[in-house]
Protein backbone atom coordinates (compact mmCIF):
# COMPACT_ATOMS: atom_id res chain seq x y z
CA UNK A 1 0.00 0.00 0.00
CA UNK A 2 1.36 3.23 -1.62
CA UNK A 3 0.24 6.78 0.47
CA UNK A 4 1.13 10.03 1.42
CA UNK A 5 0.43 11.11 5.46
CA UNK A 6 1.81 14.24 7.24
CA UNK A 7 3.27 13.43 10.50
CA UNK A 8 3.69 15.85 13.34
CA UNK A 9 6.59 15.44 15.14
CA UNK A 10 7.55 12.30 17.18
CA UNK A 11 9.89 10.81 20.22
CA UNK A 12 11.48 7.45 20.20
CA UNK A 13 13.67 6.33 22.81
CA UNK A 14 16.26 3.27 22.13
CA UNK A 15 19.53 2.20 21.69
CA UNK A 16 21.71 4.24 18.98
CA UNK A 17 24.49 3.20 16.85
CA UNK A 18 27.28 4.80 14.11
CA UNK A 19 28.28 3.22 11.16
CA UNK A 20 29.23 3.09 7.36
CA UNK A 21 25.91 3.63 5.14
CA UNK A 22 26.93 0.50 3.27
CA UNK A 23 27.53 -1.69 6.17
CA UNK A 24 24.26 -0.97 7.81
CA UNK A 25 23.38 -5.16 7.83
CA UNK A 26 26.44 -5.68 10.51
CA UNK A 27 25.95 -3.16 12.42
CA UNK A 28 22.06 -2.27 12.93
CA UNK A 29 20.83 -5.55 13.88
CA UNK A 30 23.11 -6.01 17.20
CA UNK A 31 20.91 -2.37 18.35
CA UNK A 32 17.66 -4.22 18.00
CA UNK A 33 19.31 -7.02 20.25
CA UNK A 34 20.14 -4.76 22.95
CA UNK A 35 16.76 -3.12 22.85
CA UNK A 36 14.70 -5.91 22.81
CA UNK A 37 16.82 -7.72 25.87
CA UNK A 38 16.27 -4.50 27.76
CA UNK A 39 13.19 -3.43 26.78
CA UNK A 40 11.62 -3.56 30.70
CA UNK A 41 14.11 -0.71 31.15
CA UNK A 42 11.56 1.69 28.93
CA UNK A 43 8.99 -0.07 28.68
CA UNK A 44 6.74 2.07 31.09
CA UNK A 45 8.09 5.11 28.76
CA UNK A 46 6.23 3.64 25.72
CA UNK A 47 3.52 5.87 23.97
CA UNK A 48 0.17 3.79 23.60
CA UNK A 49 -2.65 4.35 21.14
CA UNK A 50 -6.50 4.19 21.99
CA UNK A 51 -6.24 0.57 22.66
CA UNK A 52 -3.68 0.47 25.53
CA UNK A 53 -1.03 -0.98 22.80
CA UNK A 54 2.22 -0.15 21.98
CA UNK A 55 2.00 2.82 19.63
CA UNK A 56 4.68 1.89 17.35
CA UNK A 57 8.58 0.33 16.59
CA UNK A 58 11.28 2.65 15.42
CA UNK A 59 14.03 2.37 13.40
CA UNK A 60 15.06 6.05 13.67
CA UNK A 61 17.50 7.17 11.32
CA UNK A 62 19.41 10.65 11.09
CA UNK A 63 22.98 11.91 9.34
CA UNK A 64 25.83 11.96 12.15
CA UNK A 65 25.30 15.60 12.88
CA UNK A 66 21.37 14.42 14.25
CA UNK A 67 19.86 16.65 11.82
CA UNK A 68 17.57 14.26 10.24
CA UNK A 69 19.18 14.80 7.43
CA UNK A 70 19.54 11.60 4.79
CA UNK A 71 22.91 9.12 5.47
CA UNK A 72 26.04 10.35 3.53
CA UNK A 73 29.05 7.53 3.76
CA UNK A 74 28.13 7.30 7.71
CA UNK A 75 24.89 7.36 8.95
CA UNK A 76 22.96 7.12 12.93
CA UNK A 77 20.62 4.35 13.76
CA UNK A 78 18.24 4.38 16.60
CA UNK A 79 16.22 0.84 17.74
CA UNK A 80 13.79 1.55 19.80
CA UNK A 81 9.80 2.42 20.61
CA UNK A 82 7.57 5.88 19.96
CA UNK A 83 7.50 7.42 23.70
CA UNK A 84 5.85 11.18 24.57
CA UNK A 85 7.59 14.21 23.92
CA UNK A 86 7.94 14.49 27.75
CA UNK A 87 9.60 11.07 28.13
CA UNK A 88 13.54 11.18 29.26
CA UNK A 89 15.56 8.76 28.20
CA UNK A 90 17.11 6.60 30.76
CA UNK A 91 21.20 5.88 31.39
CA UNK A 92 22.29 3.56 28.64
CA UNK A 93 19.53 4.87 26.15
CA UNK A 94 19.46 8.20 23.44
CA UNK A 95 16.03 10.09 22.80
CA UNK A 96 15.68 11.91 19.33
CA UNK A 97 12.05 14.55 18.80
CA UNK A 98 11.73 13.83 14.40
CA UNK A 99 10.75 16.53 13.16
CA UNK A 100 7.59 16.95 11.15
CA UNK A 101 7.43 15.76 7.15
CA UNK A 102 5.00 14.40 5.06
CA UNK A 103 6.16 11.18 3.96
CA UNK A 104 5.37 8.80 1.06
CA UNK A 105 4.34 5.65 3.20
CA UNK A 106 5.20 2.25 1.53
CA UNK A 107 5.03 -1.25 3.24
CA UNK A 108 7.44 -4.39 2.72
CA UNK A 109 8.77 -7.45 4.27
CA UNK A 110 12.47 -7.51 5.33
CA UNK A 111 13.20 -9.97 2.31
CA UNK A 112 11.69 -7.28 -0.01
CA UNK A 113 13.27 -4.25 1.71
CA UNK A 114 16.55 -3.52 -0.44
CA UNK A 115 14.30 -3.57 -3.67
CA UNK A 116 11.76 -1.53 -2.13
CA UNK A 117 13.99 1.11 -0.85
CA UNK A 118 15.89 1.40 -4.39
CA UNK A 119 12.58 1.47 -6.21
CA UNK A 120 11.34 3.94 -4.53
CA UNK A 121 14.61 6.55 -4.26
CA UNK A 122 15.53 5.74 -7.89
CA UNK A 123 12.17 5.15 -9.60
CA UNK A 124 8.83 5.94 -8.14
CA UNK A 125 9.59 9.27 -6.51
CA UNK A 126 11.31 10.83 -9.16
CA UNK A 127 9.09 9.72 -11.65
CA UNK A 128 6.19 11.17 -9.45
CA UNK A 129 8.29 14.83 -8.85
CA UNK A 130 9.09 13.93 -5.34
CA UNK A 131 12.25 13.98 -3.69
CA UNK A 132 13.80 13.41 -0.25
CA UNK A 133 13.96 15.99 2.04
CA UNK A 134 15.16 13.99 5.19
CA UNK A 135 16.07 10.70 6.61
CA UNK A 136 14.22 7.64 6.27
CA UNK A 137 12.24 5.71 8.96
CA UNK A 138 11.29 2.57 9.39
CA UNK A 139 8.04 2.06 11.49
CA UNK A 140 7.31 -1.80 12.87
CA UNK A 141 3.71 -1.71 13.63
CA UNK A 142 3.84 -3.95 17.27
CA UNK A 143 0.11 -5.20 16.36
CA UNK A 144 1.50 -7.31 13.34
CA UNK A 145 3.93 -10.15 13.49
CA UNK A 146 3.86 -10.70 10.18
CA UNK A 147 7.22 -9.51 9.30
CA UNK A 148 5.91 -5.99 7.27
CA UNK A 149 7.73 -2.96 7.89
CA UNK A 150 6.71 0.40 6.96
CA UNK A 151 9.31 2.94 5.03
CA UNK A 152 8.46 6.59 5.44
CA UNK A 153 10.39 8.87 2.97
CA UNK A 154 10.07 12.17 3.98
CA UNK A 155 8.80 14.21 0.84
CA UNK A 156 8.14 17.69 2.40
CA UNK A 157 8.95 19.49 5.71
CA UNK A 158 5.83 20.84 7.65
Amino acid sequence: MVEIIEKRQFSVIGKMGQGPAIEGPKWIPPLWQEANSNFAEISNLAKLDAGGNIAGIWGAMSDVDEKFERWKEEGKYLAGCEVTDEATAPIGWTKWTIPAFKYFVIKCTQDSYQETFKYTINAYLPQNNFSIVGAIQEFYNPKDNNGELTLYFPVEKI
